[in-house]
């Protein structure tokens, strides 16, 4: 099943995003610790839009769920961001920001980003089902 949602780049849509994932999911009978991990994924990746994509005013997430795997891929059109100099390091222990990235990074697999300056960001994550 393959969803593909435009939604405003606002708080309230992050939501909705972990709502719909759970319940396909669900649907699926995906074992639960994979669900949340993909849950806390795709929040992280929702929460770096709002935060900064400065300008754009919606962003697209589309969720591709099937028996043995989910892709999720997360689409903005924000002044984009330099990958490398994000992930380079880990955020401090005491840091209350920055560990986004680092958390889907941690939770999924066969992540990418791209970016281009002035155009937009894409962040690409899987997570495979035992």
């Amino acid at each position: 099943m393959t969803v593909r949602l435009d939604l405003p780049r606002e708080t309230g849509s992050v939501p909705a995003v972990r709502r719909l994932l759970r319940c396909a999911l669900s649907v699926l009978r995906v074992d639960r610790a994979s669900g949340e991990d993909l849950e806390i994924a795709v929040t992280e990746a929702c929460a770096n839009v709002i935060r900064h994509a400065t300008g754009a005013e919606t962003f697209e997430v589309t969720l591709d769920v099937g028996d043995d795997r989910c892709a999720i891929d997360v689409l903005d059109s924000g002044p984009g961001f330099d990958p490398e100099s994000v992930t380079a390091a880990p955020p401090g222990a005491g840091s209350e920001h920055g560990r986004g990235l680092f958390l889907i990074k941690a939770l999924s697999e066969n992540v990418r980003m791209h970016s281009v300056p002035r155009e937009g960001s894409l962040i690409h994550f899987e997570k495979s089902f035992a």
